[in-house]
């Protein structure tokens, strides 16, 4: 596969491509921690049919659980707040980012919301203060850092035995998910729990329309419209005095190597959607999409993505970050009956209303409907599998559709067409290959090259 642009490294790195390829609804009942609410069916028998398990408002009592944050943003710090929401006995004891005044904000703000101190002994500044993180004789790490360092931190953190919340997308190119992949299946061997941050499968609103596609209501699955269409994220302008790598951290979601681009950091939320209902690995990526807006970084404000599928099925996913346009965030999912919004509600093909979710009114106490925090659950559903020792895993899911938005990406920035084994087998690594503060030689701020 040709490179994607000129700002490559060139790490190589192998896995059999069908080592990837989840069972998305395996790994959705994975996530919850119940096992076996998918019935096959035999030749000649009805098909059973799914049920959801009920899902835990908080997680089980027991001893004290004692968790690391490694990434010190807005981020990593609201996923602490989250893991000790989860249930009681859950502890914040240490905390590692690269810039002191990150870990300073996020240590405050711990005091403030939770009483909860970390002793200076405890916090741990520089590129490698994720390893005094794991070592610090933490059960839990939480893994929120920029995306660029999430392989090393897991293969570290699964090495070391801890359990692990990873936040998404976890790598911004294929060497690192293939690094990723060999951790998350040396976590199931291990009997590790992994949870990763891609919230709508943890959703009660989402996770009951899917039950209810994928027992047929709306036919089979034909084809899927997914959209995330927004405002420009947040920009953090160079200030003298920093460093290439200080300044490029500091504005970690508008370089590609740092975040993956707005394809793979974000809209992952909504492909990951449209995996767990299509249940198929796209074939093909056919992607485009162009910068006008940015003043910062080097990615697209926009993509479009037609994903292509072995029995001839088109999706098409479209995500653009823009101030000022119309915005809309939604997934569709096409069945020969009728289709979908993925959020809760079902369509027949005159485009009437079949079933909504039936969202409690304000101020019910009945908790058969009601939506816990997805930021919260996932932390529930982590801690509950520690403590039955039911254990969960969704990594493979999420290292699935984080390729599935590599290749979108690298298509749309090449200009061709980009195949899922092309993925599979490239070495595009991106970013240095040594974190240090200093000049970030080969990545000058500026789109993509297109084209090779």
């Amino acid at each position: 596969m040709e490179k994607e642009n000129k700002n490559q490294g060139n790490i190589k790195g192998g896995l059999d491509r069908r080592s990837f390829i989840a069972k998305t609804s395996m790994a959705a009942i994975g996530t919850m921690g119940a096992a076996g609410i998918i019935s096959s069916c035999s030749r000649g028998t009805a098909k059973k049919k799914i049920e959801l398990p009920v899902l835990l408002t908080k997680a089980p009592d027991g001893k004290p659980l004692k968790a690391g944050l490694i990434g010190c943003g807005g981020r990593g710090t609201g996923a602490a707040v989250n893991f000790l929401d989860a249930g009681p006995n859950l502890q914040i004891t240490a905390l590692g980012d690269v810039f002191r005044d990150k870990l300073d904000q996020c240590r405050k703000q711990l005091k403030t919301e939770r009483n909860v101190e970390i002793p200076e002994e405890k916090c741990f500044i520089g590129f490698d203060s994720y390893e005094k993180v794991i070592d610090s004789g933490v059960d839990v790490v939480l893994l929120c850092t920029p995306p660029v360092f999430r392989p090393i931190h897991v293969e570290a953190a699964i090495n070391a035995g801890k359990h692990v919340f990873m936040e998404k997308p976890i790598a911004v190119d294929p060497v690192g998910a293939r690094k990723v992949m060999v951790a998350v299946k040396r976590a199931q061997e291990k009997g590790l729990c992994m949870i990763s941050g891609t919230i709508r499968r943890v959703q009660k609103d989402f996770m009951e329309t899917w039950r209810r596609v994928a027992n047929g209501e709306i036919g089979d699955i034909v084809s899927a419209h997914i959209t995330r269409n927004g405002g420009a994220l947040w920009v953090i302008k160079r200030q003298p005095g920093w460093t290439d790598m200080e300044y490029m951290l500091r504005n970690w979601a508008n370089f590609c190597w740092t975040s993956g681009d707005h394809i793979v950091e974000q809209f992952i939320h909504e492909i990951d959607v449209m995996n767990w209902y299509v249940g198929k690995t796209p074939v093909k990526a056919i992607g485009w999409g162009g910068r006008q807006r940015r003043i910062t970084g080097d990615q697209y404000d926009f993509f479009s993505i037609e994903y292509l599928y072995d029995n001839g099925m088109h999706t098409h996913c479209a995500a653009r970050q823009i101030n000022g346009c119309s915005n809309i965030t939604e997934q569709f999912i096409v069945g020969t009956k009728g289709f979908a919004n993925a959020k809760g509600t079902l369509y027949n093909l005159k485009g009437e209303e079949i079933w909504k979710y039936p969202y409690p009114e304000e101020g019910s106490t009945d908790e058969t409907w009601k939506v816990t925090d997805p930021y919260v659950q996932e932390h529930i559903n982590l801690v509950t599998g520690i403590r039955t020792g039911n254990t969960v895993n969704d990594g493979e899911a999420q290292v699935n559709s984080t390729l599935i938005t590599i290749m979108g990406r690298m298509s749309a920035y090449t200009g061709k067409d980009v195949t899922w084994d092309e993925v599979m087998n490239s070495d595009l690594s991106l970013g240095p290959k040594v974190y240090e503060f200093g000049p970030v030689p080969g990545i000058p701020e500026v789109p993509p090259v297109i084209g090779v």
